[in-house]
């Protein structure tokens, strides 16, 4: 069961992105901030750890940080549950200002309430939340996907930051001065 449910919240996280994908503000520019080879190589990372993390391919990895109890499961299952919720909260917030990869806007509005009033990247705090989930009864595998994930969206995020300098650089100054990146009042 609790496999079932982190695999709902994943499959919600994914329809809710397609369904959303073509309702962004158009680019002042058609080139990609981030690379194709990297966005593919994160997804073929995330498809690795999902098959790894069956119960099928579970022999291949077999050092788990958590002992498998009811109480991790659902302990699991609610911090996943969380991370999408809030990931999602925040691109329906963010609405047409979003871009994948992030991306110029034309016309853009700078967002800083709803989620964005907490972190400044609250997609990948949500995200991040949902990984740590979706794995805190899983294998030794799923804290690397982890921490190659946090450190993907940490350079992302810096990136953006750059973009979002540039975008807005009377406002995001002081948005940088008090909101956090990722995690609220810490980092």
């Amino acid at each position: 069961m609790y496999t079932s449910i982190i695999a709902a919240c994943w499959i919600t996280f994914i329809l809710v992105w397609l369904v959303m994908g073509g309702m962004a503000k158009k680019n002042r520019n058609r080139k990609r901030q981030v690379s194709s080879p990297t966005i593919l190589i994160v997804i073929i990372m995330t498809i690795v750890v999902f098959l790894l993390h069956t119960k099928r391919l579970e022999f291949l990895i077999t050092y788990h940080l958590f002992p498998s109890t009811p109480l991790i499961e659902y302990i699991g299952v609610f911090i996943c549950a969380s991370g999408i919720t809030f990931a999602i909260w925040a691109r329906i917030h963010l609405g047409k200002n979003w871009g994948m990869p992030m991306s110029l806007k034309e016309k853009p509005d700078l967002i800083t309430t709803g989620p964005y009033h907490f972190v400044r990247h609250p997609i990948y705090t949500g995200l991040l939340a949902a990984m740590l989930g979706t794995n805190i009864s899983g294998s030794f595998m799923g804290l690397i996907w982890l921490l190659f994930s946090a450190t993907f969206f940490i350079y992302s995020a810096k990136r953006e930051e750059k973009m979002m300098l540039l975008q807005f650089p009377d406002e995001y100054p002081d948005y940088m001065k008090r909101s956090k990146m990722l995690i609220p009042f810490i980092f």
